[in-house]
């Protein structure tokens, strides 16, 4: 084991909004995190989730639409960050097991209308959103042992 502490974004289909809460985790703490993003009815990562983090300089090649239960019994989670009210609604009888639920109620940007750019947008808005929770989040986290200035 590591020791890192896993986080979970968890979300209907992890398409966009728990895709992006992993990739954004793991840019800004991923040496404190073991990052992992999962759909209790996973599809596909939609291709403006890829292109609103990409344009922030996130690789998004190895992103992929994962199910709740690939991990459910085999990996612990100490923290689950659920990003969409269904899933909220149902995750109580599926993840029961996280030592940390948290909460963040966030639009679903593929349920966006208009034009490619418009849609664009929305996507955006939520990857600053998520970028913006974490960042506030990260901030109240203690940090390991050591690692605090002045520490040997």
């Amino acid at each position: 084991m590591n020791g890192k502490r896993t986080v979970l974004f968890l979300c209907t289909h992890n398409a966009a909004r728990s895709q992006m809460g992993e990739a954004l985790l793991r840019k800004h703490a991923g040496d404190r995190f073991e990052v992992l993003s999962a759909g209790l009815e996973p599809g596909e990562v939609h291709p403006l989730t890829h292109r609103a983090l990409n344009e922030i300089g996130i690789d998004t090649s190895e992103l992929r639409s994962k199910s709740v239960m690939d991990f459910l019994g085999k990996t612990r989670i100490h923290i689950a960050i659920i990003v969409c009210e269904n899933a909220k609604q149902n995750c109580p009888s599926i993840y029961p097991n996280a030592l940390e639920v948290l909460y963040w109620p966030l639009d679903d940007p593929a349920a966006a209308e208009g034009s490619e750019e418009q849609r664009l947008a929305q996507f955006r808005n939520i990857r600053d959103e998520i970028d913006e929770k974490l960042h506030e989040w990260l901030a109240t986290i203690d940090e390991p042992a050591g690692t605090r200035e002045g520490e040997a």
